[in-house]
């Protein structure tokens, strides 16, 4: 099958190349110096061109809480860009599948159960990600409009939960929590800090996929395209403290020290948990734990450092 994948040098999206490589697919990448997605002409030009076999949308503008509060404009206008432009390529070019890759941010903040597929617009979203996530969830909208709109054209979205791994970013002011915390600790080992600082009181619960194994998950959603829904939440099915996950990678860097809470840092939502009873029942599950997942992402970080000059 010949896949084109959006946003190829991103986390999923390098993660996703490597996984459908592996499965024998051929793969199609455009980086965003040569095509801009944000561009409506040139996303079609370049999908009527290719003529891809499937669509996975993994490109967007994304980053931790620091730099979503910073800019919701900018996170707003330019996944909602992207994602009509690679919508209406799709079509265009007569794509039979396309995938399109949301967020759990799309889901309401006040729920405390397992997020369902059908709580999308049901209630107030994360006012710390909040450009981020209206973009996400009206994409995800579009495209079951889409998929009426032409039949012989097939659009489905999955929802992961938050991702780590390889070809992640670990600086401050773009990452997400686990890689910042892998390096914030592993700079503390290093110089020989006693104590780490945790933002909040550390008691926030997180579902964190390791992304290569959400890789395996998505290109096995695409060979079974007919057989899953119009949307999906992909995850662990469980959650950890942040407390935990601190832990955890302190464990696996080799870290001693101890623990403090910044209590006037911005936590975002409590809880963020999917319910994964539609994926659970296709039996598409990841396969590492967390620390192994962790090992491997730590592995990946220290390679990293040793190229760095």
């Amino acid at each position: 099958m010949k896949v084109y994948v959006t946003g190829s040098s991103g986390l999923a999206g390098h993660n996703l190349v490597d996984a459908l490589v592996a499965r024998g697919h051929e793969v199609v990448t455009s980086r965003s110096r040569d095509i801009d997605l944000r561009d409506a002409s040139a996303a079609r030009d370049f999908v009527v061109h290719a003529k891809p076999d499937a669509i996975i949308h993994a490109a967007g503008k994304v980053g931790g809480i620091q730099a979503n509060v910073k800019d919701p404009y900018g996170f707003f206008v330019d996944n909602m860009r992207m994602g009509v432009n690679v919508v209406e390529a799709a079509l265009a070019a007569h794509v039979p599948m396309t995938l399109n890759l949301s967020s759990s941010c799309s889901y309401p903040c006040a729920l405390s159960r397992p997020l369902t597929e059908d709580d999308v617009f049901t209630g107030k979203l994360e006012p710390t990600n909040e450009g981020y996530a209206i973009a996400k969830a009206a994409i995800t909208r579009l495209c079951s409009f889409a998929s009426r709109k032409a039949s012989e054209c097939r659009f489905k979205t999955l929802v992961p939960c938050n991702l780590y791994g390889r070809y992640d970013k670990f600086g401050e002011e773009n990452s997400h929590m686990v890689p910042a915390v892998i390096r914030k600790i592993h700079e503390a080992k290093s110089s020989g800090q006693t104590d780490v600082s945790i933002w909040g009181d550390g008691l926030a619960r997180r579902e964190f996929l390791f992304a290569a194994d959400f890789a395996e998950m998505v290109v096995a959603c695409l060979e079974r395209f007919d057989e899953i829904p119009e949307t999906m939440n992909l995850g662990l099915g469980h959650d950890y403290t942040v407390n935990e996950y601190y832990e955890a990678i302190a464990r696996v860097i080799g870290y001693s020290g101890t623990f403090t809470h910044d209590l006037s840092r911005p936590v975002g939502m409590k809880r963020k948990l999917l319910n994964i009873s539609r994926q659970r029942a296709l039996g598409i599950l990841p396969r590492r734990t967390l620390e192994e997942g962790l090992r491997e992402t730590y592995d990946y970080f220290l390679q990293l450092e040793e190229k760095k000059p």
